[in-house]
Order: structure tokens, then sequence, then C-alpha cells
């Protein structure tokens, strides 16, 4: 027994209906649109507290606040984090800001303060060294230590002269000096100046190749000076760009020539 066939449907219920689901899809935009709208424009997501968090020694929560605050366009679904990020950047002390949204009104920053270890540059420039060898700008007298060396070089180079310092500063500490200034010269050419005023040229080369002048001299400083009956901080200046020395001069200490004592 055959079945008997469904009878087709009218073409005027199928428009009916393709214009009923048009409808309602139309009306679903609509609604989420006015919604939206509304989202945007109700002042309950305006951004009304913003929590700090991380190192805010140089830069208290209020004082980062009222900085940032008004810098900040839009609400809780309309800021730019990526500006917003660096506009907490921007302020002094700042290396780096993670900008959160804290639903509904709240924004979450975490922030990461350089940490000074050298001034940068000439006396009259207002640029530190950070721990990472990059060069920012702050009030030098913010930071905390009460002496810091102070490093220069060719821009670009902060962190090759800061890793060089690390390594040459340690060698005169058993003598009771400290390196005040450290450079390295636009041809390549690094000299330290140590804290009783002594200048050292240390000369151009690999890392490895200055490093061992370097420890070469440090080792021997005493011996030499002592055979002049003066301690280590009488070095005026060394020279250690000798191939087979260096040259020193001590203070009150002078030969024939007038010329530095060699090793």
């Amino acid at each position: 027994m055959n079945s008997a066939a469904l009878p087709a449907t009218p073409v005027d219920v199928r428009l009916m209906n393709f214009t009923a689901t048009v409808l309602f899809l139309a009306f679903g935009v609509a609604l989420l649109a006015a919604l939206g709208g509304w989202m945007l424009r109700h002042p309950v997501f305006a951004i009304h507290a913003i929590r700090i968090e991380g190192d805010t020694v140089h830069n208290s929560p209020a004082t980062l606040r009222a900085n940032v605050a008004p810098r900040l366009a839009g609400n809780f679904f309309t800021l730019d984090l990526k500006r917003a990020r660096e506009a907490f950047e921007s302020v002094p002390w700042v290396r780096h800001a993670v900008v959160r949204r804290q639903f509904p009104n709240r924004l979450r920053v975490q922030l990461q303060e350089h940490q000074a270890v050298a001034l940068w540059g000439a006396e009259s420039e207002s640029r530190l060294v950070n721990s990472f060898g990059e060069v920012f700008e702050a009030n030098v007298g913010d930071a905390q230590q009460e002496s810091l060396p102070r490093l220069s070089g060719p821009e670009g180079q902060s962190a090759q002269v800061l890793a060089m310092y690390r390594a040459v500063a340690p060698l005169f500490e058993p003598h009771d000096l400290s390196v005040e200034e450290f450079a390295l010269s636009n041809r390549g050419s690094w000299s330290a100046k140590l804290d009783t005023g002594a200048v050292i040229e240390l000369g151009r080369g690999t890392n490895e190749e200055v490093l061992a002048r370097s420890q070469r001299f440090a080792q021997t400083l005493t011996q030499v000076t002592a055979k002049y009956g003066r301690r280590p901080e009488a070095l005026v200046a060394a020279d250690l760009r000798h191939a087979d020395g260096y040259a020193v001069r001590l203070r009150g200490v002078t030969t024939a020539a007038e010329q530095p004592a060699k090793k």
C-alpha cells in the first residue's frame, strides 16, 4: 500500500515564514545593539577605581592614579589597554606595566619599577641604568643608593658597559678601591676612574682580553706600589695598553726621565 505524498507548502506560507524569521533576527540584532549602546553609555561601567600592585617605591598609588587617570579614555568596555599601559609606563621610574580589566568598572595594574644601579652619561644628564642594562630618565636624587657609579658609552651599548663594569669593579675591592666611573669610547676603548681619582686605561679588545689585562693589573698592583714604598691608593694613573705589561704613575714617585714606572 503506497503512502500518500504530503502536499507542498504553499508559496505564500513559505514567504510568511521567511519574513517572520528575518524580522525575528532583525529584532534580535536591534535588541543587542540597543543593549550594547546602553552598556557603553551607562555610568556604572565608567572606570571608578584603579588598583595598583607591585613596585611602588618611587611612586605612590595615589600619585600614579592622579597622573594617569586623566589620560585614560573610555569605560570598562572601550578602554584601550595598550594606551593605558603606555600611560603608566610613561611615569618616571616605571619600567613595565600590565593593565587588566576587572568587572564592572575597575582596572588592575601590576607595576615593575626600574632598579637603578648606575648613572649614565655626562654629569649634566638625568639618565640612569637599571639592573637590566637599560637607560631611563628620572630624578637622580630619587635613587635609593647614596652613591652610584657613572657609566658612559655609545648609544645602545649600556648593557655591555654595565656587564663589563660588573666584571672589573670587584677586582679592586681587595685593595679598598672602588670604580666610580667606567666608560667605553666611540672607538671601543675602555677606561675606569677610581674613587681616589686614579685613571686607568684598559684599552681595546674583546671582553675577555680587557678583563684578563684588568685581572693581571689588580693582582700585581700591591706588589708594584710596595716596590716604591707606596700603597695602592697612591696610584695616580695606569695604562694597560702595553703588550708586555702596564705603566703606572704613583703619587710622590717619579723616574729619572719623568716617565711612568712600567711593570
